[in-house]
């Protein structure tokens, strides 16, 4: 399917899903959006990296108008900070279809008002009998990674929650892995709710996929654009002559593109012999103009969203490599199972030795099976509610090698490190045209590149803000950029620079925050 105005969305959604750079519907979101819109139940076996969020989200978005000021659908979250991210992302769909979202236990303005509520069962239970939200207009609910929340808290709390609505509402359920826990709920309160995707029948015999090639893939942190141009780094540094970075959509290469070409690492069309990133988004193509040329290596920057997509880009034989957040860890293991892929993980670069990895590997298994780590669990127990306890392992295993080896932190490598060079210290510059005068990051590069005769590796960081810009440069250069740029103009607008300052009264200092997020 081309595109979402297929699936019968209306145009407000569709402009919506357009200005969010989502415009081809994922496999999942093409079985799942028609099923929602009928107001059916549904049992999403599928986990963050394959769409779920649009997919239940567009649905209910479409199927429910604007109206009224209590909450018409409830997402249960296993997280305040997912509860968070998933409301803030809903929120830019929801700004134009005229739907009102908010979350409990974090800072949105009268969230009983919200049409669209998310919270942690707690903060829903706790809202409820304080008296602050009235669920009675309920009309669907979406329990989100019920798996995790499964394994965090049980389901009894989701089930508490339920008791508070009306019992003819939508019921959504998300998980992967659909655990037996997570069965018996839905048979129980979201009858006749069919299971998208499928199971391909050999899997569901138990008989594995034939084997197709192995995929390494990196566990990064958010944005995944510094992670990305670490690998990117290595990629090339072990020569390869190019590197075809995946994309899920335009705006998000253009994104990508305008971060590497900071660091000096050029980009463009797939097949562009002049430069050694491609930027891919339309998978079938970029394949093409990429087939014939020696030395490409395949790198997926956004996860692929279901087998075909991981297939069309890394089948016959190209394999490569997947960047991952820790919450897209369980859908790339599915989809790599349904397609016959096996997965090798590829840890950043080490000063350790592959032997004293292994012996670290080897203590903490036996750790974990000889130690009393009870008390342990109880200590961490605040942070499951937090962040995945995979991130929780990898940071105390962190913090325990710093610990026993207090060399300093590896640095992301640039193109001057590659090369063994010592990289200068950075300075911060402000700018005072920003988001509002229509400024890019390529704009702003150009024109320090232009003006003041350095080259593009010299510019690192940028953060453009409403009004004004905070940007990078290497501290040798900055005076000169600083004295190139005054009275200049950049889209129209004369530009004041200097060094970037603390605001008066204690403040934090200007373009604290990155534009991008």
């Amino acid at each position: 399917m081309d595109s979402f105005e297929d699936l019968g969305l209306s145009d407000p959604l569709l402009e919506a899903l357009a200005a969010e750079g989502i415009e081809r519907p994922t496999s999942l979101q093409e079985a799942a959006i028609p099923v929602l819109r009928r107001g059916n139940n549904l049992l999403l076996a599928a986990g963050p990296g394959a769409g779920t969020l649009v997919a239940w989200g567009a649905a209910l978005l479409d199927r429910l108008t604007p109206e009224g000021d209590r909450p018409r659908v409830l997402v249960l979250t296993s997280s305040a900070e997912n509860a968070q991210r998933l409301a803030e992302s809903l929120q830019r769909l929801g700004a134009l279809s005229g739907h009102s979202v908010a979350a409990l236990g974090s800072p949105w303005v009268l969230p009983g008002r919200a049409q669209l509520l998310f919270g942690t069962c707690a903060d829903v239970l706790s809202a409820v009998r304080g008296g602050d939200v009235d669920l009675g207009s309920v009309e669907a609910v979406v329990v989100d990674q019920a798996d995790r929340m499964e394994k965090l808290h049980g389901l009894a709390a989701a089930e508490a929650v339920l008791a508070f609505l009306p019992r003819d509402g939508q019921r959504v359920v998300t998980a992967l892995p659909v655990t037996a826990g997570v069965s018996d709920f839905v048979e129980r309160h979201a009858r006749r709710a069919p299971v998208v995707p499928q199971m391909p029948a050999d899997l569901q015999t138990g008989t594995p996929s034939p084997y197709r090639g192995t995929l390494k893939y990196r566990i990064v942190g958010e944005p995944k654009d510094e992670g990305c141009l670490e690998m990117v780094s290595e990629i090339l540094g072990a020569d390869a002559r190019h590197v075809l970075v995946y994309c899920r959509s335009e705006d998000r290469a253009a994104d990508l593109g305008d971060y590497l070409t900071l660091h000096g690492y050029d980009s463009g069309a797939p097949g562009d012999p002049s430069v050694p990133i491609w930027l891919g988004v339309q998978e079938l193509e970029a394949r093409a103009a990429a087939e014939g040329t020696d030395g490409v290596v395949v790198l997926s920057h956004d996860v692929p969203a279901d087998p075909d997509s991981l297939d069309r880009r890394h089948g016959r034989g190209r394999g490569g490599h997947v960047l991952l957040v820790p919450r897209e860890v369980s859908h790339l293991r599915d989809v790599s199972k349904r397609t016959g892929y096996k997965l090798e993980p590829s840890p950043p670069r080490s000063t350790d030795s592959p032997g004293d990895l292994e012996e670290f590997r080897a203590a903490l298994a036996k750790a974990v099976e000889d130690e009393d780590v009870g008390p342990y669990l109880l200590l961490l127990e605040p942070l499951f509610e937090r962040y995945d306890p995979a991130e929780i392992a990898a940071a105390a295993v962190a913090l325990l090698r710093r610990k026993a080896s207090p060399s300093p932190a590896p640095q992301t490598p640039t193109p001057d490190r590659a090369r063994g060079a010592t990289p200068p210290a950075w300075a911060k510059l402000f700018l005072s045209v920003g988001e509002r005068d229509g400024l890019t990051a390529k704009d702003l590069v150009g024109a320090i590149t232009g003006e003041a005769g350095v080259p593009g590796s010299a510019v690192g960081k940028v953060e453009i803000r409403q009004s004004h810009t905070v940007v990078e440069v290497q501290e040798p250069v900055a005076r000169k950029v600083i004295t190139a740029l005054n009275g200049t103009t950049i889209r129209g607008r004369a530009v004041r620079a200097d060094f970037d300052r603390p605001r008066a009264h204690g403040g934090p200092p200007r373009g604290r925050s990155p534009r991008r997020g």
